[in-house]
């Protein structure tokens, strides 16, 4: 009977125990009540975040952490940005400032965007309104081309002109070593790059279509790129529309079919293999290329080589 009565006992008595570990470990670390910036990053799992969040003194027990939000079912809901913790805070206060939501968040810029098009990633990335969308093209005014494309963390807060500057400032530093020749100019290089981010689908290809375009204003032939019409005749329906005959006769200055050189600004804001690209074109005989619907691109050095590639890859 005896026995029978123990077992029993030891199950409270266990029970018991593990509530005092879970009540220890709950409690805050410190009294300090200094905030500290905690970065979650994308990709970032329950596990990972807890066992940084022990080592930046945030909270006692990592597996309790872990266990609080399996039981909880919260584990696959934290947001990636940066979070102002105090290691005062208990760890249900850490898992209440964590799904409050990040003080600062991540917005990531695509390659070959217009200023346009990155103004509307941030005022959805940061659940901006059209208010920000107008400051931020009125602050990125005359930036085309300069605006980086990058992953960046923001204050959710942050003005459209201190993101047009963090971005301009990222160009700069990308930029620093590259250096323009005698025949184009570093904002002609921009321009260059600007065309070949658009022009162009693999890295690979790129110092060879540079080689070409470079070739087509030596030799005084017209760019004919359609990435540059597309920019002259893109409207907030449709920037990268596909091209009608007629738009290939439009009377502007980004017309590269219509008028020779360099249009006079950049399409689109490359990243950062397009600006080497541009910087440092392969010599190459080429003067033509296109690409086939797979992707695929077909090089041609005469215009009757180039003729029969449009015919076999694209069939007319």
């Amino acid at each position: 009977m005896k026995k029978l009565l123990l077992v029993p006992l030891l199950g409270v008595l266990v029970l018991v125990l593990i509530a005092i570990w879970i009540y220890f470990n709950v409690q805050p670390v410190s009294t300090n009540p200094d905030f500290k910036d905690f970065l979650i990053t994308k990709g970032s799992s329950a596990s990972q975040i807890s066992a940084k969040l022990k080592a930046f003194g945030l909270i006692k027990n990592a597996l309790v952490f872990k266990i609080y939000l399996q039981f909880t079912g919260k584990a696959g809901s934290i947001q990636t940005g940066e979070f102002r913790l105090t290691p005062s805070f208990s760890l249900f206060q850490v898992v209440d400032q964590l799904f409050r939501g990040p003080t600062e968040v991540w917005v990531t810029i695509p390659e070959g965007l217009r200023r346009e098009e990155i103004a509307a990633k941030f005022t959805s990335g940061l659940k901006r309104d059209s208010n920000f969308n107008a400051e931020f093209l009125k602050m990125s005014r005359g930036q085309e081309g300069t605006l980086f494309p990058d992953t960046y963390l923001f204050s959710k807060e942050a003005s459209a002109s201190a993101i047009v500057n963090k971005m301009v400032k990222t160009f700069g530093s990308k930029t620093a070593n590259l250096s323009a020749t005698s025949d184009l100019s570093f904002n002609q290089r921009i321009v260059l790059a600007s065309i070949i981010e658009r022009e162009t689908k693999t890295e690979a290809e790129r110092p060879v279509v540079s080689g070409i375009l470079a070739n087509r204003l030596n030799g005084g032939m017209p760019l004919q790129v359609d990435a540059s019409v597309q920019y002259a005749v893109g409207t907030l329906k449709n920037w990268w529309p596909i091209l009608s005959r007629g738009d290939l006769k439009i009377d502007s200055n980004y017309n590269t079919y219509k008028f020779p050189g360099l249009p006079p600004g950049p399409i689109c804001n490359p990243g950062l293999s397009s600006l080497k690209a541009a910087f440092n074109p392969t010599k190459t005989d080429f003067w033509y290329y296109i690409h086939d619907g797979q992707g695929q691109i077909h090089y041609a050095k005469t215009l009757s080589e180039h003729n029969a590639n449009v015919a076999k890859y694209l069939g007319n």
